[in-house]
């Protein structure tokens, strides 16, 4: 009888436990599914970005998209909520005119602290 009741609540705890991690997930692929008016695509390899500088319009909404190409790298751009990493390859944010700094926010090795890069935003 103990064995049964053991068995039954182990199964009503896997169940719990499945039914918990098996929610509805439409975006698997990390994808922001807002609408962009423009893209910017950027590459990460090991300690650096394919451009040291790059230049979106302000006010207006971009998608910003992360592209691995070697390593495994996220991004930050600083004081302006944008965050990739984790599984999340793009993001649509609106900025405002300025200059902000792209960072890699995953540590990466040895040339982590140096993988930085200028967002200019006019």
């Amino acid at each position: 009888m103990r064995k049964k009741i053991a068995a039954a609540l182990t199964a009503l705890a896997l169940m719990g436990t499945l039914a918990a991690c098996g929610g509805k997930n439409d975006n698997a692929a990390g994808e922001d599914t807002a609408t962009a008016s423009k893209e910017l695509v950027i590459h990460a390899s090991n300690w650096q970005f394919d451009k040291t500088e790059y230049t979106v319009p302000k006010d207006t909404p971009i998608r910003y998209t992360l592209e691995n190409e070697q390593g495994a790298h996220g991004i930050e751009i600083e004081k302006a909520g944008v965050k990739l990493s984790n599984g999340k390859k793009s993001k649509v944010a609106t900025l405002k005119a300025g200059t902000y700094t792209i960072k890699c926010n995953i540590v990466c090795g040895q040339g982590h602290l140096s993988m930085k890069a200028k967002l200019i935003v006019e």
